[in-house]
């Protein structure tokens, strides 16, 4: 693979970085200020309209997309660099960019799945972010970490499918824009192939009975940006047979298809996060003093900051060859190097985090930096889109299975 970023990459990469400087970090202390004023958590500060606009304006507006018809047309190679710069301000540039978890991964699935009518009525909203989206798979009552055990019935019942079940932790359905739900269930629970037995319907917000019970908190935050993280029953809930995504017995494969370009966009917000956290720790270091000299010089603190350098660049190496190898032979291509980042880059992310929350002491904790809250949202990485373990499982099988 080249190691050197093409034109276009480039070009998108500079206006990106002014855009961050210029508008996204001066906008994080305002985003605070108006939230507190604002009648409900969920509501969203005017400020974030005012970058998506300002994005949107400059043409920085859903990246992610692959598909020229719908996005920017970029390969995953070239969008690798850009993802990372987000993730930086990982609460804020990916909305602001339109390129947010959980609406980047529903739009992918409405582009590539969807009918025509299921395209025009949610895909266009979400693209010119006017709405958003929620999509619902983990279950309280079964470890979600294996996908098969989804409880969750969706039944035939004549142009109707019923929706039954209790789901949470459900990314975006606290946002007071959120107008569809994307819904994992089975229709054919006894089924004789276990990855056969799901199907994925969508189901608008305002269907009856469906009802948002609570907001879930991530290590206490609520995290705002991506909507919440909400707990949802759906009580015998009806929508036509028109809304079932794709075919059924097609969830499984379509979630397996969703979540793959979803894990590699989160390693390299992740290697923003490390990045930025890398910085905080330098300023720190060479602002401060104990002990009679700066904390730059302590030979402790040096060894951080290394050692940090070395396993960024190491992540984003293993990060671009994946995006390289996805772009080149495709997903299933890939699938080791996927596995192996969302197992490497969360959780050597989170060690250098909490090398500059150590760094800081008391501050390293508060809301006075970001370190705390990107604490939160990596370590949570360990588990979301399929836990470490599981990742570990899929992986070493595929090693032995070559002595077998």
């Amino acid at each position: 693979m080249d190691f050197a970023f093409d034109t276009r990459t480039e070009e998108l990469r500079a206006r990106l970085l002014a855009f961050m400087d210029e508008q996204v970090y001066p906008a994080e202390a305002v985003v605070d200020e108006q939230r507190a004023k604002l009648g409900s958590p969920w509501e969203t500060p005017p400020v974030v309209e005012e970058l998506k606009a300002e994005a949107r304006r400059q043409g920085l507006w859903n990246l992610f997309l692959p598909d020229e018809r719908y996005g920017a047309g970029l390969t995953n190679l070239q969008y690798a660099p850009l993802a990372e710069i987000t993730g930086r301000s990982p609460q804020l540039a990916p909305t602001a960019l339109n390129c947010a978890a959980p609406d980047t991964g529903n739009m992918e699935v409405l582009a590539q799945f969807g009918t025509a009518g299921q395209r025009e009525r949610w895909l266009k909203p979400l693209l010119a972010g006017t709405i958003r989206s929620a999509f619902a798979m983990t279950e309280p009552e079964v470890a979600s970490s294996d996908a098969t055990n989804v409880e969750t019935r969706i039944e035939r019942d004549g142009d109707d499918y019923v929706v039954t079940g209790r789901k949470w932790y459900i990314s975006g359905a606290m946002h007071p824009d959120c107008r569809i739900f994307v819904v994992m269930g089975k229709t054919d629970p006894d089924g004789g192939d276990v990855r056969r037995q799901q199907s994925m319907v969508l189901v608008p917000r305002d269907t009856p009975g469906v009802e948002v019970r609570r907001a879930m908190r991530v290590y206490g935050y609520e995290d705002h940006y991506h909507g919440g993280h909400a707990e949802v029953v759906f009580d015998r809930v009806r929508v036509p047979v028109g809304n079932l995504v794709g075919e059924e017995g097609g969830g499984f494969a379509i979630a397996q298809a969703r979540l793959g370009p979803g894990r590699i966009h989160h390693c390299m917000r992740l290697i923003g996060m490390a990045e930025r956290a890398v910085e905080l720790m330098c300023r720190r270091a060479v602002s401060r003093e104990a002990f009679g000299k700066p904390l730059a010089a302590q030979g402790q603190v040096q060894g951080w900051i290394a050692d940090a350098r070395v396993a960024i660049e190491q992540l984003r190496l293993l990060v671009l060859k994946t995006a390289w190898l996805m772009d080149t032979v495709g997903n299933k291509g890939a699938h080791t190097e996927i596995q192996a980042i969302k197992i490497a880059t969360p959780r050597t992310v989170l060690e250098i985090l909490d090398r500059a929350v150590q760094l800081h002491g008391a501050g390293g904790v508060g809301q006075d930096f970001p370190l705390a809250e990107l604490w939160a949202a990596a370590r949570t990485l360990r588990i979301a889109d399929g836990p470490d373990e599981v990742h570990q499982r899929s992986l070493a099988r595929r090693e032995l299975k070559r002595y077998a």
